[in-house]
């Protein structure tokens, strides 16, 4: 009898995730990574078919810098990139509709929300979409003309469209962050952001990603007015009944998602004047300070030079100053700063970054906290008292800039040293610069709180006060300064019925990712409510 023996070779096929930390040259480079790995886990470098980069931050704590990465390795199996997909949105053109007011981030992902849903937003935007509202950008920084609709916060995309991009969120609790970022990698952002510890788009990327959502809203039956400004509510029997448009038009509707955003103060007065429940919610004001980002590489590196592995550098610096935090605020390497005031006879800074992060320049706000007794002098404006407090910045600032947009500014040395600057730099913002004393355009208290703070910033950052740095204010719409109460399980406002303040302007958000978890779970909330009264 003969027997036939055959040798079967079973191959392994493994996947599996681990985490490294390797120079920024290694990290850049992909088959260095794959002989790291294969050397660290007793591999063959050709047994490793991909590498996939989960995240990765920056490690520059020490001289020499190193690149935290979380990794997918894939061995001995064939590697297919999955692509991000949308969901599939259906077509809401004859379902029953929601409005909801502003296309910031919490509208535009209320309004994706609400389609995913089966129902049909109708999204009301006092500004401009993303093409049209360059050409206000231009007036601002050209002719010193502020449009009060469309501006750097209002507008398609809201404050986020042309103010940088950032996707760092602290929020996690308030629900999936990564749902947003692959969304929004589904609208065409870069799968980096999925990546990086700090994800950005970028203010010269970002338009495009907003006019894709709108589109996709629009191809799916959703509408979105432009042009269209909210001037009143109308109410019956402490419930929405409909909104009352600029040009006196009323549209009817029993819900109504409220996500105006953080510089809305029009809304915010008719809410006042129509007693419906607001209430003052602290934030934070100060300067915004410009380096070289030469510098801040420089200090964070610790090196001459920035090597070509490494991004330009950001940083991030918290203090207790007399018992009142000091901290950074809105960082931007390779960045500028922008004209943000949304109405006239007011200076208002901001900052942003293009998607490379390429410019000569950094900058950050740097703010105080302020608390509900900073504002006792506008206590007369009960629930606005913080508001007219910011106002009132904003304005003395615009006076002593000449009543243009000229942003008053010092050298930073100088502030500390109690001295005015003779002379100022030429700096990235636009309108250009008036010589002042920040002793002049600040309140006494964050004045003083700032100059003792920055020379505890230098002690962190050797060489963070220097006298080619300038300081520019004030940077004060940091969040809102107000908060729309709201239930906390039906999300609608305690006092009005089908009304669901939503977002940064109702003090339940602070940038771009979480106003976009604010929108959907608005969003959520009000489709919930609608079918539960389904018969």
């Amino acid at each position: 009898m003969f027997y036939l023996r055959i040798a079967i070779q079973y191959i392994q096929i493994v996947q599996y995730e681990l985490s490294i930390q390797v120079s920024p040259k290694v990290a850049a480079n992909p088959e260095l990574l794959k002989e790291i790995v294969a050397s660290k886990n007793d591999l063959h470098i050709g047994e490793i078919q991909h590498i996939k980069i989960l995240k990765r931050s920056i490690d520059a704590r020490q001289k020499a810098i190193k690149v935290n990465i979380r990794l997918r390795v894939f061995v001995k199996e064939i590697y297919v990139e999955q692509p991000i997909e949308l969901p599939e949105y259906p077509d809401v053109t004859h379902n029953q509709e929601i409005i909801i007011i502003g296309a910031g981030p919490a509208g535009l992902f209320a309004a994706l929300r609400c389609i995913e849903l089966g129902y049909k937003p109708i999204v009301l935007e006092r500004g401009k979409d993303v093409r049209n509202r360059r050409r206000d950008l231009k007036a601002i920084n050209q002719q010193h003309l502020v449009n009060e609709d469309s501006n750097y916060c209002f507008g398609e995309g809201g404050a986020g469209t042309y103010s940088d991009g950032k996707l760092y969120t602290r929020s996690k609790k308030r629900g999936d962050v990564q749902r947003i970022l692959e969304l929004l990698v589904g609208f065409g952002a870069t799968d980096q952001i999925l990546v990086e510890a700090h994800p950005h788009i970028g203010t010269n990327k970002l338009p495009g990603i907003i006019a894709a959502i709108r589109n996709k809203i629009i191809e799916r039956g959703g509408a979105i007015h432009f042009d269209t400004r909210v001037v009143d509510i109308t109410l019956k029997n402490s419930e929405i009944s409909g909104v009352v448009l600029k040009d006196k038009s009323v549209i009817n509707a029993n819900k109504v998602i409220l996500a105006t955003g953080h510089s809305a103060r029009d809304i915010f007065e008719l809410l006042y004047h129509k007693k419906i429940a607001i209430e003052a919610k602290p934030f934070a004001l100060g300067v915004r300070v410009e380096h070289s980002q030469q510098l801040i590489d420089q200090i964070q590196y610790k090196c001459e030079a920035r090597g070509p592995y490494l991004p330009p550098s950001p940083y991030s610096i918290v203090k207790q100053i007399r018992g009142r935090g000091m901290y950074s605020f809105c960082m931007c390497p390779g960045g500028v700063i922008a004209a943000c005031a949304t109405s006239p006879g007011e200076v208002v800074t901001n900052g942003w970054s293009p998607s490379k992060r390429d410019q000569p320049t950094a900058n950050s706000g740097i703010v105080v906290e302020l608390r509900h007794q900073d504002f006792e002098a506008f206590s007369k404006y009960g629930p606005l008292a913080g508001m007219y407090f910011q106002k009132s910045v904003e304005q003395l600032a615009w006076n002593i800039a000449g009543q243009t947009q000229r942003v008053p500014a010092q050298r930073l040395e100088d502030m500390l040293q109690g001295r005015s600057s003779t002379t100022l730099p030429v700096t990235s913002y636009q309108p250009g610069l008036t010589a002042a004393n920040m002793k002049q355009v600040l309140p006494n208290f964050i004045y003083k709180t700032l100059k003792e703070g920055f020379k505890a910033f230098d002690k962190s950052m050797k060489g963070y006060v220097t006298n080619e740095a300038v300081v520019h204010a004030p940077e004060s719409r940091t969040s809102s300064p107000v908060r729309i109460p709201r239930d906390p399980i039906t999300l609608e406002h305690i006092q009005i019925k089908g009304l669901y303040p939503c977002g940064e302007g109702a003090g339940y958000a602070g940038g771009i990712i979480s106003a976009a978890i604010d929108g959907e779970k608005c969003a959520q909330a009000c489709v919930k409510a609608i079918k539960s009264t389904v018969v």
